[in-house]
């Protein structure tokens, strides 16, 4: 069986891949999610409460489905990459690489050896079909698709090496944690942050490298896409849900629109 991932293959011919970032943790919103078309699907285990079972549960229920999972590891530990590529993972978004040594060092971890040092135990994982597919261990490291997030000051310094590193298939820009690394936390749409953003992009896109980020601002992730970004999230599945439950609520209970925190909410 030849080395399958569609979304690696998409990005490689530079076809601009749509998707949604998936906070909620569950795989039932996931697969509902899944029936809208998205070309790709988030799957956040840095800042969502998802661990490694109940991502395999969220690549299960995507899998008859033709949206891509890409899988967001909580930091990029060798022996959690080897989880999670082998319960299925083919796409990896890894976040706060900040350098071309620590961005070499993930891609050994996505390859088996001599080329890497991932651990060989695919026989009996989900990611060889339980050893169905006979000839996994010859396509797994073509297979892997590997994205970085560079979303600080000092991955803006080394963008240009981080994007050189052969097994870096792309770069997404974290605007969050890049405003916050520029002193403009919480305000992404700071000039200052937006011309960042925009030189990374275009240092990702004339490196060959596909870029990517995540906005829910339609006219950004428009000009963003103009400007080559390859893979762009427009929103984010709980952030859909939280302003459409909000704005059918208002219709219906006006005086409450404006207290909308519950006793004890997180702040």
């Amino acid at each position: 069986m030849p080395a399958h991932n569609p979304f690696k293959a998409a990005l490689a011919a530079g076809q601009p891949q749509i998707g949604l970032w998936m906070s909620a943790a569950s795989s039932y919103l996931a697969e509902v999610t899944a029936t809208a078309g998205f070309d790709w699907l988030l799957v956040d285990g840095e800042h969502a409460p998802n661990d490694v079972r109940s991502i395999l549960a969220t690549l299960q229920a995507l899998g008859p489905y033709r949206s891509q999972a890409v899988v967001r590891a909580v930091s990029g530990e060798t022996a959690l990459i080897k989880q999670l590529l082998d319960i299925g993972a083919r796409t990896l978004l890894i976040p706060m690489v900040d350098t071309a040594e620590q961005a070499a060092g993930l891609v050994r971890a996505t390859r088996y050896p001599p080329l890497g040092v991932r651990g060989v135990g695919s026989a009996v994982a989900r990611v060889s079909q339980w050893s169905a597919r006979k000839d996994y261990l010859a396509v797994a490291d073509d297979e892997v698709c590997l994205l970085v997030q560079a979303e600080t000051v000092t991955a803006m310094q080394n963008l240009e090496a981080i994007c050189a590193v052969d097994g870096v298939h792309g770069v997404f820009i974290g605007p969050a944690d890049l405003a916050a690394s520029m002193g403009h936390r919480g305000n992404p749409g700071h000039p200052d942050v937006q011309a960042q953003i925009e030189s990374a992009m275009r240092t990702i896109v004339a490196s060959g490298k596909a870029a990517g980020t995540l906005t829910s601002d339609n006219a950004l992730a428009r000009r963003y896409l103009e400007l080559g970004c390859t893979f762009v999230a427009t929103g984010v599945d709980v952030l859909v849900y939280a302003n459409a439950a909000r704005r059918l609520a208002a219709e219906f209970l006006p005086d409450r629109a404006a207290n909308i925190a519950a006793p004890g909410a997180a702040y």
